[in-house]
């Protein structure tokens, strides 16, 4: 009974092994519902994106004067800006990179489904390869318009899914800390998080007004030919 009484005395004293695993727990971060499905979809979508133009580009390498389904005009062609030497950055076609990469955004939001929690560290590491990811589409984006001058369909597809994804993992880093921000930004940061869609809008809204003023004539040619 003396016995018992000093463990239950002492397991309520030893505030420093609790305050060791609550401490441990606390590094744990997992994220909503909301996010899961955005990491989802979008990395569903862009590995979409980059598996159709895989297999244009291997249809482009059997027959190099195929047109391909993504041949719509002379400024829309997934065949002008794949035969580029930017669509070949690293040695490989760059959908390549896309159908390894967009996997880690599905399986990191089945997890979260899942109600899994990872460290900061983890967190920090795919925030970095989705802010890898998003540059890498600014890249394509003005390598696209104002050097290759043709808009490539299933590019913009992949577009699509990883630009989201870039906003809302970068928002979730800053409102949960894993991604430093000013202390005196801190409230901003953590109010932005619910208003993730109005930056992936702008984004949006910039590349799409990019897109509209750099080709403008040749619009105005495809919708008369229509």
């Amino acid at each position: 009974m003396a016995r018992a009484l000093q463990n239950v005395t002492k397991g309520a004293c030893d505030t420093g092994n609790v305050d060791a695993k609550v401490e441990k727990q606390d590094k744990l971060i997992g994220g909503s519902k909301g996010l899961a499905w955005l990491l989802i979809i979008g990395g569903i979508v862009g590995w979409a994106g980059a598996f159709a133009l895989t297999l244009e580009r291997l249809h482009v390498a059997a027959n190099p004067d195929a047109t391909l389904s993504c041949d719509i005009a002379s400024f829309i062609s997934c065949k002008s800006v794949m035969l580029s030497d930017q669509a070949t950055l690293f040695g490989f076609p760059n959908p390549l990179i896309g159908l390894a990469a967009f996997f880690a955004p599905v399986v990191v939001g089945f997890a979260i489904l899942a109600r899994a929690k990872f460290a900061a560290w983890f967190w920090q590491l795919f925030a970095l390869g989705n802010f890898l990811g998003f540059v890498f589409v600014l890249w394509l984006f003005d390598q696209a318009v104002f050097s290759i001058g043709a808009l490539c369909p299933y590019c913009m597809v992949s577009w699509t899914g990883m630009i989201p994804m870039f906003w809302a993992v970068f928002l979730h880093g800053t409102r949960e800390g894993f991604i430093p921000v000013p202390i005196k930004m801190t409230n901003f940061f953590v109010a932005a998080y619910d208003w993730a869609w109005v930056f992936t809008a702008v984004t949006f809204l910039i590349f799409i007004v990019t897109i509209a003023l750099k080709f403008w004539t040749l619009w105005e040619d495809l919708f008369r030919s229509l």
